[in-house]
């Protein structure tokens, strides 16, 4: 069985695609950026604060769908500069606990409205 799941607390989808969609006990969570849903803008000065605003948004999604940041298995980090990492893995890494979910890491050339960060998730339960 398949459902969406969307929340007024992330940002809006700005394509044909969802938040995240629930399929069995899976949850698989759309690429978030640092959009905030209270200001309507991008924060793109500060990689620290741009990243704790994209963990935020995918907390919110993992909320909607009765699920938390523990039922993580594996997400994807997209940057578009590498020398970001070490902030980005610093701030990350603040919501996960000793079982961390698998991960890659991947620079691109740019990502949607030029930010520097984007993470998917999936999650199970």
């Amino acid at each position: 069985m398949k459902s969406i799941i969307n929340t007024s607390k992330a940002p809006a989808p700005i394509g044909p695609y969802n938040q995240a969609v629930k399929a069995g006990n899976t949850l698989y969570i759309s690429g978030q950026i640092p959009l905030s849903v209270i200001s309507g803008e991008l924060i793109i000065d500060d990689i620290v604060a741009e990243t704790k605003l994209v963990m935020e948004n995918i907390g919110f999604i993992l909320e909607e769908a009765g699920y938390g940041f523990q039922d993580v298995v594996k997400t994807t980090i997209f940057l578009s500069d590498m020398d970001l990492f070490a902030d980005v893995n610093q701030v990350y890494g603040e919501y996960f606990s000793e079982q961390a979910p698998a991960r890659e890491t991947v620079a691109v050339k740019t990502l949607p409205k030029n930010v520097r960060v984007e993470i998917s998730a999936i999650a199970f339960k």
